[in-house]
């Protein structure tokens, strides 16, 4: 008979305890601890008939390179550093409504000549049918699984053999093992243990659909992501068609690299130049708006910043920024206030980047300055410039890195002229490119360059 004993986890990190306690000692949450029932008897049946691993030199492990597999969609192989590695487990969360649901089916349906195992815990057979008809059913070896016993699901996965397995979602699969409620600390874990084992053993790679807590992280046990092999986050707004698919943790790749994706009527659709899309076609220069040269990851491109500057109406001046740190658009006021004398103390302060986009580069700190000040003098800023720099507390125009990429981005597109920090001037052969190149030191230099 098996024996039972009480812990209590934290469902926010995963932290256990003895007692209940009101606030968790680990992530300071309060009210997160719940009772679950924990077998422990099962180690010696698992231990049983397991061969014995003898230690080896580094030097004599047989090793190759690994043939990744190709998701046949070019963002997510890019984010995946290549593709899906053998016997890897990929975890990817993001927001309700977000599309991750669609874009793994997605994958599922467009990967031609893979056998693909779908298992939703979530939706019925007739809505992924549905959910495959909008989004174009290439792949004829595309398997639905609608379970969420973790026992079936591996029975039915050395059934079908597949080359790919998708669950949606992780926190919906349960195990006889434990006795808790489906989606709690210890299910999660144990589900995720047992794909994990599979997915070794077989080599076989597993992707996992995840869901979020409202503070934005991955729910379940901390432990989940350590599980995982690579760590995806899609996010982006669901009131803009722009979605952002980027790793957070990733064991055979970069995490530098980013997926940008459209949202249409039959699916996602790949955007491979951002920069076209995040720039609006205007006919005539309006005042207020200017582009900056940013990097993404390893990505450069070129996005839209807006600046509305307006008299204070209620005598309390407003700051309010999308896509960028409000805090810092405050420091970039503080600068041109106290160093560059533009009084500004008094007026409501607007600041939009455009695409629906969030943006921590700092080298669109200039860009933003300039927005600022082309619309409190109601003077356009020339459409064919374009900025790549940041500001200092001083006042000076610092070097930024990569700045060759975004001159090239910048030079694509069919930009006339960037203005730099003068100190990234110093090592760049301003030879090999077309488009001119603008130094600067100071913010009283670029205001003199752009309204005289």
């Amino acid at each position: 008979m098996s024996k039972a004993k009480t812990i209590f986890f934290c469902q926010n990190c995963g932290a256990q305890s003895v007692k209940w306690i009101g606030k968790c000692p680990s992530c300071g949450e309060w009210n997160t601890f719940v009772e679950e029932v924990v077998h422990h008897d099962r180690g010696d049946d698992r231990s049983a008939g397991r061969k014995v691993q003898e230690p080896k030199l580094i030097t004599e492990i047989d090793w190759s390179d690994q043939q990744r597999i190709s998701t046949a969609d070019q963002e997510l192989d890019r984010v995946l550093g290549g593709g899906l590695v053998p016997g890897s487990l990929v975890l990817v969360g993001g927001e309700p409504g977000i599309g991750k649901s669609t874009l793994m089916m997605q994958v599922a349906l467009r990967m031609e000549g893979k056998r693909i195992l779908y298992v939703s815990g979530e939706e019925s057979d007739q809505q992924l049918r549905m959910r495959g008809n909008r989004l174009g059913i290439k792949n004829k070896s595309c398997f639905i699984l609608t379970e969420t016993s973790i026992q079936s699901v591996l029975h039915q996965i050395d059934k079908v053999k597949p080359d790919l397995v998708i669950v949606d979602s992780i926190q919906t699969l349960q195990t006889d093992a434990v006795d808790s409620a489906q989606g709690s600390v210890s299910q999660v874990r144990e589900c995720a243990a047992e794909l994990q084992k599979h997915a070794k053993a077989t080599g076989m790679p597993v992707i996992l659909i995840g869901h979020i807590t409202k503070e934005g992280y991955l729910a379940g046990p901390k432990v989940l992501e350590h599980m995982v092999d690579t760590v995806l986050q899609f996010e982006g707004d669901r009131h803009h068609v722009y979605r952002i698919l980027r790793a957070t943790k990733n064991r055979f790749g970069s995490v530098s690299e980013l997926g940008i994706y459209e949202m249409q009527g039959n699916g996602l659709r790949e955007v491979s130049n951002p920069s076209e899309i995040l720039l609006s076609q205007r006919d005539e220069e309006l005042s207020g708006v200017v582009i900056a040269a940013t990097i993404e990851g390893l990505r450069p491109m070129l996005i839209e910043t807006q600046a509305l500057v307006s008299t204070a109406a209620y005598g309390t001046p407003q700051r309010s920024a999308t896509g960028f740190d409000v805090r810092r658009m405050n420091m970039l006021l503080a600068v041109l206030e106290k160093r560059s004398g533009f009084r500004l103390g008094m007026k409501d302060v607007f600041l939009n980047i455009a695409g629906g986009i969030k943006v921590d580069d700092p080298a669109i700190d200039l860009a933003v300055i300039c927005a600022i000040l082309s619309s409190n003098a109601d003077i356009p800023v020339d459409k064919n410039v374009c900025f790549a720099a940041e500001v200092g507390l001083s006042g000076e125009i610092r070097a930024v890195n990569r700045i060759e990429s975004r001159i090239l981005e910048a030079e694509k597109l069919g930009f006339e002229k960037i203005v730099i920090s003068g100190y990234n001037r110093r090592n760049l052969d301003v030879k090999k490119f077309s488009i001119r190149i603008v130094p600067a030191r100071r913010i009283e230099e670029v205001y003199a360059l752009l309204f005289g």
